[in-house]
């Protein structure tokens, strides 16, 4: 009901003081007016947003031609129209077709002229109709209708009376809580004696649409009728009672927001008046500090703008902190500072030489980049990535290249990451939000060209929060990163001036298009003299500081650093035998705080005390078993020798595979079999013995898994000695893939299979050709005393490592 009464007690038309303007019927009246005569032709006046009902006034504007016509020439007359709702209210020329059937008969109270040229009627219903022919359009339009015998209000029927009475209340309690009607309706709803016009009354001013009150209009039935019009104010009154508890809640928390604001307004002129509010003085440091910085015009926009935000804040809101927070973080960033570069190549070569023995291909990366950087003044910053064994200083070459550059060094793990947040950040919108580790370590550094190590990148995960190496492609993109968006930040930052470096142990698990981002610098393992250098010069003085040992009271001798390095380490870098150094002196350390005498260069049998018996490395043994043959395999802690055995026996051609094979290297052995059948004329061996004996492979240490297809030549090799039982060429070894056709194909790993085989005294190998330019690059010192056999075919392979002498006790093949 929110425009109950609204026509009828906010009328503002111009009346005449003592204009009789009565709104409410008494019972006889109403009786009166049910049985009046009215013609049976009416003048039809249509209304567009209202019904009219019997007994109840209302003021109507009237507008159109017709209307206007009907009105006037019914004002002049007896005063009686007939009154019928629009189907459509935005119909501006209705026909018969387009108003309801059921209307009013109306009477005209008063006729008003209006200041802006319309006029207002005002009429009273009287008594219901049906439209029954139409008579004329033009001027307006007239009817015959047929008129309703109004029902009575069934006396003696309680359920009505508790209906009405119930109607009544609602509507009091109403117009009570409604603030937009007034206080005088509560007057006139109390003051209707009549049930009927009561119903009449409260449907016409009921907040409902022309639909509904029109079907509350051709609803004889009075019960019916009122329990249509209470289920309506039911729903109403139940609709307003929770706008007001609405608003009551808003109005509370206004007043609870207004007084603190009026209380923080109190405390600020205080402040002022003891010397300064504390909010402003920060204020006022974060413009001047802004005012330093050297960020573009953009991002001075945007701090300003949320400082201008922040002050309007209220301190003690949660937000407040967060603004506050993103504010200091624009601050602390290093917007377009960069620390100078020290382009002193020689210097910087120095430096890489002091910190790394070895990694000479590594060095001269970095060398190359220093010098183009020296020529150019300007250059994206490639990204570089290590690969390479654990422990052979992959991450500690990013200090060092840091401190040959002079620029800041951070480091960022990336082992377990996998939420797309940490390298992005999150929102500021989220509690506990913050920028991704990429900013806050610019942040760190207070550089924006810092030396930035992204450590163990191939470690990263994946996860329903994200893919973060997906996220890093832009960091890594030189043609990306100069507009990298934190979404914490919620602009770009430049990253193309920062010098990247990611390490990794596995190739294989770094995404493709990331891998492609990135240039690959392989670090290979050291060799055990590279070992006994590091540990000479970096290991041993270091744990000798880490344990407070003096250099005159521990020393060991160089051949038993060769013994540490082969008996008690099985590793590509150092980290191993810095441990095992790191045991050694802390016995010492032990020995000097007993005050025990001991003896200060290491003897072999201290050491074994210390350490334990060694572990033993793989040894060449002989060549007096058909069917052995050394091969050459690369693990993830360096080269080794390992043996692949072949037996023979009565059979029918069965092939057994046995030493934790992976199913490259099964492939190898039936390769090198169907081989040796379809070559068996060149010793001289029928088909039929491949038809009547079994072969067993066995490759020794079946408990580590092996894979790969280097091993190919060693097993035939070992078939083609085992068929013949020829021996096989002493202190040989080899490694290379085979082809059906009986081509060697090259394979990787060549220096750590090098050294592998030198250490296991090894002096003659067999390689692809084209490994050849593996063999140029490696230091002429870790090859004297081999001698290299550089093959295309296994026709050359067998030639050279067969011998034409036979085994003792050979097996007899037939």
């Amino acid at each position: 009901m929110s425009k109950i009464f609204d026509d009828m007690f906010n009328f503002n038309g111009p009346m005449d003081a003592d204009a009789e303007f009565i709104p409410l019927i008494t019972p006889e009246e109403e009786e009166t007016m049910n049985n009046q005569d009215f013609p049976e032709e009416l003048a039809i006046l249509p209304l567009r947003n209202n019904v009219l009902f019997p007994g109840v006034v209302i003021p109507i504007t009237v507008g159109r031609d017709k209307s206007l016509k009907l009105i006037q020439e019914a004002n002049d007359g007896s005063k009686i129209i007939g009154v019928l709702s629009q189907k459509n209210s935005a119909e501006e020329r209705p026909e018969f077709a387009d108003m309801h059937e059921v209307g009013t008969v109306a009477q005209i109270v008063r006729l008003l002229k209006m200041p802006d040229g319309s006029s207002t009627v005002i009429i009273q219903g009287k008594r219901r109709f049906k439209l029954e022919t139409p008579v004329q359009s033009e001027p307006y339009f007239k009817a015959k209708v047929s008129y309703f015998k109004e029902a009575k209000f069934p006396k003696e029927d309680e359920e009505f009376d508790a209906i009405i009475d119930t109607m009544k209340d609602l509507a009091l309690r109403i117009i009570k809580d409604s603030p937009n009607i007034p206080s005088e309706a509560q007057f006139a709803i109390k003051n209707i004696e009549s049930p009927t016009f009561l119903l009449n009354f409260i449907s016409s001013n009921m907040n409902a649409d022309v639909t509904q009150k029109q079907e509350m209009l051709e609803e004889s039935d009075l019960k019916a009728r009122a329990m249509k019009v209470l289920e309506h104010l039911t729903a109403e009154a139940q609709a307003l009672e929770m706008r007001n508890e609405i608003q009551t809640r808003v109005k509370q928390d206004l007043d609870k927001q207004q007084r603190e604001y009026y209380l923080h307004q109190q405390m600020r002129t205080i402040q002022d008046e003891l010397g300064g509010n504390p909010q402003e003085e920060e204020f006022k440091r974060m413009q001047e500090r802004a005012e330093k910085k050297k960020w573009n015009k953009k991002v001075a926009q945007i701090f300003l703008k949320e400082l201008q935000k922040v002050e309007r804040m209220n301190p003690q809101s949660a937000e407040y902190t967060v603004q506050m927070n993103y504010l200091d973080l624009l601050l602390e960033l290093p917007w377009g500072e960069y620390s100078k570069d020290n382009l002193n190549i020689k210097r910087a070569a120095k430096i890489l030489d002091r910190d790394h023995y070895g990694l000479e291909k590594v060095k001269e990366r970095i060398l190359e980049y220093l010098a183009v950087l020296k020529l150019k003044k300007d250059m994206k910053s490639p990204i570089l990535c290590f690969y390479g064994p654990p422990g052979v200083g992959k991450t500690s070459l990013g200090k060092s290249i840091a401190e040959s550059l002079g620029r800041e060094y951070v480091r960022m793990s990336l082992g377990g990451v996998h939420d797309e947040s940490e390298i992005r950040g999150h929102r500021k919108t989220y509690i506990g939000a913050m920028p991704g580790r990429v900013i806050q370590n610019i942040k760190k550094a207070k550089s924006s060209n810092p030396v930035f190590v992204l450590d163990e990148i191939d470690k990263l995960g994946r996860s329903n929060h994200g893919d973060p190496s997906s996220a890093l492609l832009e960091v890594l993109d030189p043609e990306q990163n100069t507009e990298f968006y934190d979404n914490y930040v919620e602009t770009e930052y430049d990253l193309s001036n920062v010098l990247f470096i990611a390490t990794a142990n596995d190739l294989s698990t770094i995404q493709g298009p990331l891998r492609d981002r990135m240039e690959i610098i392989e670090v290979n393992g050291y060799t055990v003299e590279e070992k006994i250098e590091i540990a000479k010069q970096h290991l041993i003085p270091k744990q000798l500081g880490n344990h407070g040992v003096k250099k005159g009271q521990f020393s060991i001798s160089k051949k038993l650093l060769e013994f540490v390095v082969e008996e008690y380490t099985a590793e590509s870098g150092v980290r191993g035998l810095d441990k095992i150094i790191s045991k050694l002196v802390r016995n010492r350390a032990k020995q000097i705080a007993l005050e025990e005498e001991y003896v200060t260069k290491l003897s072999l049998e201290h050491i074994k005390k210390v350490l334990g018996p060694g572990r033993g490395r793989t040894k060449y043994d002989n060549n007096e078993t058909a069917g052995v043959v050394t091969g050459l395999a690369w693990t993830s802690v360096g080269g080794d020798i390992l043996f692949i055995e072949s037996l023979i026996t009565k059979g029918k051609g069965k092939l057994t595979l046995t030493g934790n094979l992976g199913d490259v290297m099964k492939e190898s052995a039936v390769i090198a079999l169907e081989y040796l059948k379809a070559h068996a004329d060149w010793f001289g061996l029928k088909q039929e013995v491949f038809e009547n004996h079994n072969v067993h492979i066995h490759v020794p240490e079946g408990a580590t898994p092996k894979d790969g297809p280097s091993a190919g030549i060693t097993m035939l090799t070992s078939l083609a000695s085992l068929f013949t039982q020829r021996k096989v060429k002493k202190y040989l070894a080899m490694t290379g893939e085979i082809t059906l056709r009986g081509e060697v194909l090259p394979v990787g790993g060549i220096k750590e299979k090098i050294l592998a085989a030198k250490r296991a005294k090894i002096k003659e190998i067999i390689l692809c050709e084209k490994n050849r330019q593996d063999i140029e690059e490696i230091k002429e010192d870790y090859l004297k005393g081999l001698t290299f056999h550089f093959v295309t075919n296994m026709k050359e392979v067998l030639d050279i490592a067969l011998l034409e002498t036979k085994v003792k006790n050979p097996v007899s093949i037939d």
